[in-house]
């Protein structure tokens, strides 16, 4: 089983929606999906309104900090923002980072449509690398993560 790690500033928006599409996409006995913060934030509603939109429910998940042994054990760690890239620990050297440089809907400004706006688009973002994702799956039936990481 690959462990996937996504982590995030706050782990309120792209992680979640990460995490989301992580579980609901990636076949379930081949990938363990979680995400985490460098801090908590809460789950931001908005983020569960945009993924109910596209049929997945995230509204159980929870806004954790980084788990020590789960960043060790993760065979694939992904970095949504440079925030977190610059913050998390020292990658594993068995695991692999992939980082996508994602905008925080969270910090988005104008009208309520705007703001919803700038969900759709993270959303949208982020469901297009999980499917990247997958599609790697496919090609290598279930990948090997473990190209070496660089250094941090």
């Amino acid at each position: 089983m690959q462990k996937i790690y996504f982590l995030c500033t706050g782990n309120s928006c792209r992680s979640q929606m990460a995490e989301g599409y992580g579980c609901a996409l990636l076949p379930r006995d081949q990938f363990e999906v979680k995400s985490a913060g460098i801090e908590t934030h809460g789950l931001n509603p908005k983020a569960v309104a945009v993924m109910a939109e596209d049929g997945v429910d995230i509204s159980q998940q929870t806004s954790d900090l980084i788990d020590a042994t789960y960043f060790q054990e993760a065979d694939l760690i992904i970095t949504l923002c440079g925030d977190a890239k610059d913050k998390c620990p020292r990658i594993p050297l068995t695991a692999t980072h992939l980082h996508w440089d994602l905008q925080d809907p969270a910090k988005a400004q104008g009208s309520e449509a705007e703001i919803m706006a700038a969900f759709r688009k993270t959303r949208d973002l982020v469901k297009a690398h999980v499917l990247e994702l997958l599609n790697v799956t496919a090609e290598e039936n279930c990948p090997s993560w473990k190209i070496p990481a660089p250094p941090f």
